[in-house]
């Protein structure tokens, strides 16, 4: 893991309030956690190849994380939701530019249905809709950076 990519966690962990993060590759142990004034402490550990791994103790989150629901939450339209993004990261509503879109308006969607990509640290991230109902709508555009708990389609509950 270089530089680059621990800076990507730490504004990750910034803009969404992710309290702690925890990696292990090639016998390095990442773990950062937010300190007591908020910003993000970082503890690394090489792990000896013949040793069991050992984390050094870090300074514990000033506040329980909050608990994350990724179902759509109700709005004031009756029998209207939205689903929300689950993370930070790049919309795509296709598996590739050249498929077409996995839900657009008209689309009926189950809790199972997959109804967009999200591309984070170059993971993409199969998004479901975790509701039922038609969508009515697509709030973003494709390719466009969205925030946690952004609203990305308008759907109608069946």
């Amino acid at each position: 893991m270089d530089l680059k990519q621990i800076k990507q966690i730490i504004e990750l962990m910034k803009r969404s309030d992710l309290s702690e993060f925890a990696f292990e590759e090639d016998g390095l142990k990442i773990k950062i956690c937010r300190g007591a004034n908020g910003l993000p402490v970082v503890s690394s550990t090489p792990t000896p190849v013949y040793a069991p791994a050992v984390t050094a103790p870090v300074a514990a989150p000033i506040a329980a994380p909050q608990a994350v629901s990724l179902a759509p939450a109700a709005t004031d339209e009756a029998g209207v939701t939205y689903i929300k993004s689950p993370m930070v990261g790049t919309f795509y509503r296709s598996a590739s530019p050249e498929s077409k879109p996995f839900a657009e308006a008209g689309t009926k969607v189950t809790a199972t249905s997959v109804i967009c990509i999200i591309e984070a640290m170059k993971i993409m991230n199969e998004i479901q809709a975790e509701t039922q109902g038609t969508i009515i709508e697509a709030l973003v555009e494709n390719g466009q950076p969205v925030e946690y708990g952004q609203k990305l389609f308008k759907v109608k509950q069946n």
